[in-house]
């Protein structure tokens, strides 16, 4: 750890991805931080923002040690992985940075209270985001979680099996009523928490906000907490229609996770997103941490977002073609 009492070196892993390049672009703003980007040897960096140092890792031979060498001497290392990554990858990453002496770490896990206990019980993903900490934990490392919902725009404009919507055909799927709330983020303002948070003096007196009052911790931020309902009332608003312009039909929530959990395990991969979404908007409110949590929004003076905005930015990339999967 720097002796000025502030993070200053960061490392990042998937700094050309969707949240890794948001977390990048915001750090770099700040001009507090040193931002490395580890990256694989064939990587392309047209995606990279200006103001990034590099280091090439070989993360397929953790023992080569150029993953611990470019981890040596950074205060804060962000983690950020594609669901198709190797399921051993975030293991390799954590023991390398822990070798490297790395105090702080902020793992993989992008979404909901990991301390709900019936989210961990029910979804597979939470049960491995809470294996993820406890790996950190006993390797006598620190880490940060950033509990920020699902993204707003992604699983706006990505389809049915996410949020239910459909924007270019016009229909919607409301889970249940639609009127179940959930905290959902942009990305961007998932990247001003971190580089907020980065900010921060690591130690200091009680009364002063600091990183450590984070450690071993969860980060709770979110931009709104909305129903379907909500975002349809958004979407009418963004492009001028009516609910009579769209076909709205609705499904138990318990019934379309059961649904989405047969079709993954028939092969079909949106039904892993269909079950998951499905299980975050039960009645029950365990999408809705805000209720039971402290934000940290406004202790990071993250600015309040405009819905109608964040959902223009959803509509333009459906209408652009935009697909992440190819």
């Amino acid at each position: 750890m720097a002796q000025t009492n502030r993070i200053e070196k960061v490392a990042i892993v998937g700094a050309t991805g969707r949240i890794g390049k948001h977390f990048a672009e915001e750090l770099l703003k700040t001009g507090h931080h040193t931002v490395t980007a580890l990256i694989r040897p064939d990587t392309k960096t047209d995606n990279l923002p200006n103001g990034i140092g590099t280091a090439s890792v070989d993360y397929d031979d953790p023992e080569s040690g150029s993953l611990i060498s470019a981890l040596q001497g950074q205060d804060f290392l962000i983690i950020t992985l594609s669901v198709m990554a190797p399921p051993d990858l975030h293991s390799k990453i954590v023991q390398a940075a822990v070798k490297a002496g790395v105090p702080y770490i902020m793992p993989n896990i992008y979404g909901h209270d990991i301390t709900n206990k019936a989210l961990a019980a029910e979804e597979s993903y939470v049960a491995r985001a809470v294996q993820q900490r406890e790996e950190i934990e006993k390797l006598g490392a620190s880490y940060i979680v950033l509990v920020c919902g699902f993204w707003y725009e992604w699983s706006l404009a990505l389809g049915e099996p996410w949020f239910g919507f459909d924007i270019k055909n016009r229909t919607v799927t409301f889970f249940d009523e639609g009127t179940t709330k959930v905290n959902i983020s942009t990305w961007q303002q998932c990247g001003r928490a971190v580089a907020a948070l980065l900010s921060l003096p690591v130690s200091g007196g009680p009364e002063e906000p600091k990183v450590e009052d984070w450690k071993d911790k969860m980060l709770c931020i979110s931009s709104f907490r909305i129903s379907q309902r909500d975002m349809l009332d958004s979407l009418n608003r963004v492009l001028g229609t009516t609910d009579g312009e769209w076909t709205i039909t609705k499904q138990p929530t318990a019934e379309r996770r059961r649904e989405g959990l047969e079709e993954f395990q028939r092969g079909q991969m949106t039904g892993f997103a269909k079950a998951m979404y499905a299980r975050i908007f039960y009645p029950s409110g365990d999408g809705d941490y805000e209720s039971s949590r402290d934000l940290a929004n406004g202790v990071l003076g993250l600015p309040r977002e405009e819905l109608d905005e964040a959902t223009k930015r959803a509509v333009e990339m459906v209408e652009s073609g935009w697909n992440p999967f190819g």
